[in-house]
């Protein structure tokens, strides 16, 4: 992925296998977020090809990629902040919506039970995520770890086979990240989905990821499991750098 003279990724060969958690991982300005962004139709890669269950979908719509079984979330929480939280997930389930913009707008009977239906999935879907209890309280006044637990809950209200997590336990304390690693473990079992995340608490990626991906300068600089990535020279000095002995 190029922007004018700038190259944010290159090199990369990233592969997910269903019912994983795998983890991104590099410094800042890695390019992670453009890795993701290039995956969710932001972007379209400059060069290269990106797939999804062997279909290609290098530079589909954003909408259209959601619509194939792809979510993410966000580095800063992006709620609707006037609207209630069950408004919230019933936003995102509107990709799956059973009815044409023309049923919408005229308020016919297949939009209405669409629409009933969806509203029933996304409070039994709040139920188990155990957010049952606010969910008529405005998104904004949720505390910080439920709001980002919400961000989540709102995209797998699409039904995704795979969802992106762009650094979910940013500006989370130690308990709420042990909760936030329980929360995903669980919701990859009971949803049945395949996990990919970015993230910069190595407690949380090590604590819960199969694989790890370290990308440096854009480029894939190691990948493994935990153990080999805390172990491997190259992340380490990515991370901390050279000590000049002689300097």
């Amino acid at each position: 992925m190029q922007f004018g003279g700038l190259t944010a990724v290159s090199e990369l060969a990233l592969q997910v296998m269903p019912g994983e958690i795998i983890g991104l991982i590099g410094p800042n300005g890695a390019g992670k977020t453009t890795v993701f962004n290039m995956i969710t139709g932001v972007y379209t890669p400059t060069r290269g090809k990106i797939y999804y269950k062997g279909q290609d979908i290098t530079g589909m719509k954003p909408d259209r990629i959601t619509s194939l079984g792809i979510a993410r979330t966000f580095q800063n929480i992006r709620l609707f902040e006037s609207m209630s939280v069950l408004e919230n997930v019933m936003i995102s389930k509107h990709v799956r919506l059973k009815a044409c913009l023309a049923e919408a707008v005229l308020g016919l009977p297949r939009y209405t039970r669409s629409r009933q239906a969806q509203k029933e999935e996304c409070i039994e879907l709040l139920k188990k995520v155990e957010l049952e209890d606010v969910i008529n309280e405005p998104a904004v006044s949720l505390p910080y770890g439920k709001q980002r637990r919400l961000e989540i809950v709102r995209a797998l209200a699409t039904s995704p086979e795979l969802l992106l997590l762009d650094e979910p336990a940013a500006g989370m304390n130690p308990n709420e990240s042990i909760e936030l690693m329980q929360f995903i473990n669980r919701i990859r079992d009971e949803f049945d989905i395949t996990v990919l995340m970015i993230e910069h608490h190595m407690e949380v990626i090590m604590g819960i990821c199969e694989r790890i991906y370290v990308l440096d300068y854009g480029m894939t600089l190691a990948q493994g499991n935990p153990e080999q990535i805390q172990n491997n020279e190259k992340v380490i000095e990515a991370y901390l750098g050279v000590v000049d002995l002689d300097a």
